[in-house]
C-alpha cells in the first residue's frame, strides 16, 4: 500500500497543540482586541458593555457575543426562549437558577472562573452576578431575547415615581 492510499490517522494531541498555538498566536490575540465594544442592549442593567464576535444576535441563527461587566454586577431572574452557553473569559461569574435572587439563593449559585463554562437551557429561570471585573462569552441562537421573571426588573421599563405629599 502506498503512503498516499493509506487512511490518514489523526490524533487529538497534535490537534490540541495546533489549536493552542493558533489561539496564542499574535493574530488570534489581535482579533480578540479588535472586538467592537459598545454599551450592552438596554435590556441589561446599566454598566455592561458588549461585543459581537460572530453572527447577529438580532436575527435568526447562531451568534457569539461577549459581555463585559463590572464587579458586583447583577442580572435579575430571567429566561430565554433558546439555550444559552456561557464561557467565562475573565473574572468570576455566578450563575443561579430560580425565580428569586436573594441572600439564600445567592449562597447556592454556581461559581464559574475563567476558562469554565455553564449552560442555561431554554425557558429555565436563572440569574447572574459577578465578582471582580468579568467577561463572559455567550453562544446561542438568535434572535436574542431576555425576559425578566419580574417585569419590574427590566431596566427598559420606566421606574415608578415615588408619590410626594403636597
Amino acid at each position: 500500500m502506498s503512503p498516499l492510499s493509506r487512511p490518514m490517522r489523526v490524533t487529538m494531541m497534535p490537534l490540541v497543540a495546533i489549536a493552542l498555538l493558533v489561539a496564542s498566536s499574535p493574530t488570534a490575540r489581535a482579533q480578540a482586541t479588535k472586538l467592537k465594544w459598545g454599551p450592552a442592549p438596554a435590556v441589561f442593567p446599566h454598566g455592561a458593555t458588549m461585543a459581537v464576535v460572530s453572527g447577529d444576535p438580532t436575527k435568526a441563527g447562531p451568534f457569539v457575543a461577549q459581555l463585559r461587566m463590572p464587579s458586583g454586577y447583577r442580572i435579575a431572574p430571567h429566561w430565554h426562549p433558546t439555550d444559552e452557553h456561557i464561557l467565562v473569559k475573565e473574572g468570576t461569574f455566578l450563575l443561579g437558577m430560580g425565580d428569586k435572587m436573594d441572600a439564600n439563593t445567592m449562597k447556592s449559585m454556581t461559581v464559574l472562573k475563567a476558562g469554565q463554562s455553564g449552560d442555561a437551557k431554554a425557558n429555565v429561570h436563572h440569574f447572574a452576578a459577578t465578582q471582580g471585573h468579568t467577561v463572559v462569552e455567550v453562544s446561542a441562537q438568535g434572535p436574542f431575547v431576555l425576559n425578566y421573571v419580574n417585569p419590574a426588573d427590566n431596566p427598559q421599563k420606566p421606574k415608578a415615581k415615588a408619590k410626594t405629599k403636597a
